[in-house]
């Protein structure tokens, strides 16, 4: 199901980042309806490069073809600011579409990015940004696919700047705004009354925006809230704490209730029914 269709049905989207095909296959198992890919994570898990826009489309489309390859629940995924120029964002676009995306979101920085939740973020004219999301729409091969503009605009310009830039880049064709690093469910409400396009929240962890509820969004009239990062969080400082202990204990037994067992891998995996096959065949010789 595309995300139009979703937002529509749902009083709020939980949109689940997801920084492998395991942990989305794990996602849709457990009932999610909807995943992400972001950027920063991407960055910091697969290449071991900070949230700086360092990594590439081609980077990017491997993780979207793992992640697609065995998950079908609409994946959104992060753009930065489009890599390549405007060709290049049309270009992305296309190859998104062609690898199973199901969205998108493309930003307000300069290329020099930064994390959306650090200071001394600096932002392209609305005219540029336009551009982007024009560039985006003459990508899609798609119509059900989603072009999401994201402003880092509240920072810097305040919440009618924020506002403001919402309505030109909803008139170059965005189908729905990522506000980013709002700080208050008051500002949500005020800026979603403005908008005429769904609006997401993006929940991250150790930001500015606080970790509202969803009930608390849905009320201010946020329609997705995303969950960028938590996933790859509890998976690293689990990761870090398994180092340390082997390394301090010598040995991994006092961990071993925290993890996760080869049964509940195998029936994520679906093993069983693999191994079924392999007999089937062997059998057949």
């Amino acid at each position: 199901m595309e995300f139009t269709s979703l937002i529509k049905q749902q009083n709020i989207l939980p949109i689940i980042g997801t920084p492998t095909a395991l942990t989305a296959v794990m996602a849709q198992k457990a009932g999610a309806k909807a995943i992400y890919l972001s950027g920063g994570v991407l960055a910091a898990n697969q290449y071991g490069l900070p949230d700086l826009g360092l990594t590439s489309l081609d980077n990017v489309l491997i993780e979207v073809n793992r992640i697609t390859d065995v998950c079908d629940l609409p994946l959104l995924v992060d753009i930065d600011t489009g890599w390549g120029g405007l060709l290049g964002t049309t270009r992305a676009v296309k190859k998104l579409i062609k690898a199973g995306a199901s969205g998108l979101h493309i930003e307000d920085q300069i290329d020099i990015k930064r994390c959306g939740h650090r200071p001394n973020k600096q932002l392209v004219n609305i005219k540029a940004m336009q551009d982007r999301i024009k560039a985006c729409v003459d990508g899609k091969t798609d119509e059900n696919f989603m072009i999401m503009a994201r402003t880092d605009s509240f920072a810097s310009e305040g919440l009618q700047g924020a506002i403001d830039r919402a309505h030109a880049y909803i008139e170059a064709g965005a189908d729905s705004i990522f506000a980013e690093a709002f700080t208050s469910l008051d500002d949500y409400q005020t800026f979603t009354q403005n908008c005429s396009v769904p609006v997401l929240a993006n929940m991250t962890e150790f930001g500015k925006t606080p970790c509202f509820t969803q009930d608390q969004l849905a009320h201010a009239g946020v329609k997705m809230a995303l969950y960028p990062v938590t996933l790859a969080r509890m998976m690293n400082n689990a990761a870090q704490t398994a180092i340390e202990t082997i390394l301090q204990k010598g040995t991994q037994e006092s961990i071993i209730p925290y993890m996760q067992t080869r049964q509940t891998l195998y029936e994520v995996l679906n093993y069983y029914d693999y191994e079924t096959k392999i007999d089937h065949y062997m059998d057949e010789q």
